[in-house]
């Protein structure tokens, strides 16, 4: 399935703000991402349309098995190529960029080739 790069940018900081905070609100997003509220409520409204998220009557966001599957991919890669690139000598900042973009562009095929590749390496 091919979802937009903000799409999974979202849901991906959903994940990372669960694992931290345990609730995530769009305010929490806005924040985490300087966002603006509205630009965050139409996008919660597009991925609850397109159930990958839910939002509770009291505004807590919770992903669901598909919203999660995805967000898990893309934290996947991101933590990948962040590390991938500070080992290669990346600066930390550079790379935390370099990944965000990275992990939206590469193929699957491709990742996982990677992966492997550098798996049996070590």
């Amino acid at each position: 399935m091919k979802i937009h790069e903000s799409a999974e940018n979202y849901l991906e900081t959903i994940l990372m703000l669960r694992e931290t905070k345990g609730e995530v609100r769009s305010v929490d997003i806005a924040t985490e991402l300087d966002f603006t509220k509205p630009s965050v409520s139409v996008a919660m409204k597009k991925l609850k349309e397109s159930d990958f998220i839910e939002v509770d009557k009291d505004g807590f966001i919770t992903l669901t098995k598909t919203g999660k599957m995805i967000a898990e991919e893309m934290y996947e890669r991101h933590k990948f190529f962040t590390d991938f690139l500070l080992h290669i000598g990346v600066s930390g900042e550079q790379a935390v960029k370099d990944a965000c973009r990275i992990e939206h562009v590469l193929s699957a095929e491709s990742f996982d080739k990677m992966r492997d590749y550098l798996a049996k390496k070590k």
